[in-house]
């Protein structure tokens, strides 16, 4: 991890949110990074780190403190672990999705009894949680999620497949989107807690990805599998709402870890630069170079500001669909460039796995692809300006 030599003023963030920075930088550096090329070999994470972050204060940050949690909705505690993970490299141990993209429909669509059996241990880190929407045959398309529920009076008969699931290996509660009347669509999914154990539930293959290779990511498969109404999350044959009401922030927070990334890598670069000589002088003397640098460093630091201002948007309640889909195309797409662009600074170095440029050439990819594409992020922004 490193400091960018020159930075805007951030008003974004005050001193328990620099305070917070620390204790992510510190349970990085000690329980995090060690490992970490240890764990891409693996293509899992230790279980124990799970637990090692919720004893931390690294879990469930918008959960009540009832549960364990530290009771605050203020987005800000999750853009700094964002940010922090994404500067280190830290790919593996996906956080984001279970505090960010998992946690709200936990928090906001729970009732009291399922609040107390999941809560607590999802801020301990002894439940590792999942969400479950692509299906191979339907990536972003949610409407054409073929996963049926049929109810059966006290139970669900679950059946169906996931793919691309991630923490698919080590999830111990799994929110499955189901279709669970006949002509499904928008209006007839539901969300449903699978838990593990559950008899019928398999997991596939830990799937060889190109990058982020310490994030587990598995294929799910659901056969007859008995879902006690219970575990029914939400109102029935409401998912498409609920999950429309959550990918704003799903969507701000790729963006958030994107935008730190580019910050990072180019930081890296900058310096590789400074030291690297060419044609008997450093590479930055070179007028090319300095060109690359600046215009990456402004796309950066204009990315920023409105990524800035999403991230206190969101904070106050007022961030809409739209705008989220604009930083999650702008920053993933811009993480893209710049990542490829410092990758051909290093030289033939750049493509040497022990070079942080090439690690963040290859766990950059997927950003323009998970949690909606590039292609979406368009159709959702430009049916907003010509209705």
């Amino acid at each position: 991890m490193t400091t960018p030599e020159r930075t805007l003023d951030r008003p974004l963030y005050g001193p328990g949110h620099e305070a917070f920075r620390e204790t992510v930088r510190t349970f990085l550096t000690k329980e995090v990074l060690p490992h970490h090329e240890r764990w891409e070999k693996d293509g899992v994470v230790d279980r124990e780190v799970w637990r090692k972050a919720g004893r931390q204060g690294l879990l469930g940050m918008a959960v009540d403190e009832e549960y364990g949690g530290g009771g605050t909705d203020d987005f800000r505690y999750s853009a700094v672990l964002i940010e922090e993970f994404a500067r280190a490299g830290a790919s593996g141990l996906a956080l984001s999705l279970h505090n960010d993209i998992v946690g709200p429909y936990l928090t906001h669509l729970a009732n009291d009894e399922q609040k107390r059996r999941w809560l607590p241990g999802f801020t301990s880190g002894d439940l590792v949680t999942a969400i479950a929407m692509t299906e191979p045959g339907a990536g972003s398309d949610l409407q054409g999620i073929r996963t049926t529920a049929t109810d059966q009076g006290d139970h669900y008969l679950l059946n169906g497949a996931k793919t691309f699931i991630s923490n698919g290996v080590l999830a111990d509660l799994v929110v499955v989107v189901a279709r669970t009347t006949p002509e499904g669509g928008s209006g007839g999914q539901s969300l449903l807690v699978v838990e593990r154990g559950m008899d019928g539930f398999e997991r596939g293959r830990n799937l060889d990805k190109i990058g982020q290779k310490a994030q587990d990511t598995a294929e799910l498969f659901f056969t007859d599998v008995r879902v006690p109404k219970e575990n029914l999350l939400g109102e029935e044959h409401q998912a498409f709402a609920h999950l429309m009401g959550n990918l704003a922030q799903e969507r701000l927070a790729i963006a958030v870890g994107a935008a730190a990334a580019a910050e990072e890598i180019l930081d890296v670069t900058t310096r590789y630069v400074k030291e690297r000589e060419a044609f008997g002088k450093p590479l930055a003397r070179l007028q090319h170079i300095r060109f690359e640098i600046a215009e990456m460093g402004t796309e950066n630091a204009v990315t920023r500001a409105f990524l800035d201002r999403c991230v206190a948007d969101h904070s106050d309640g007022r961030l809409d669909a739209v705008h989220a889909s604009m930083a999650k195309w702008w920053a993933t797409e811009l993480n893209k460039r710049v990542v490829d662009r410092c990758l051909q600074l290093h030289g033939g170095y750049g493509y040497m796995s022990e070079y942080k440029v090439a690690r963040a050439f290859l766990d950059s990819r997927v950003q323009t692809l998970y949690g909606g594409t590039t292609e979406i992020m368009k159709e959702i922004i430009g049916r907003s300006l010509l209705r």
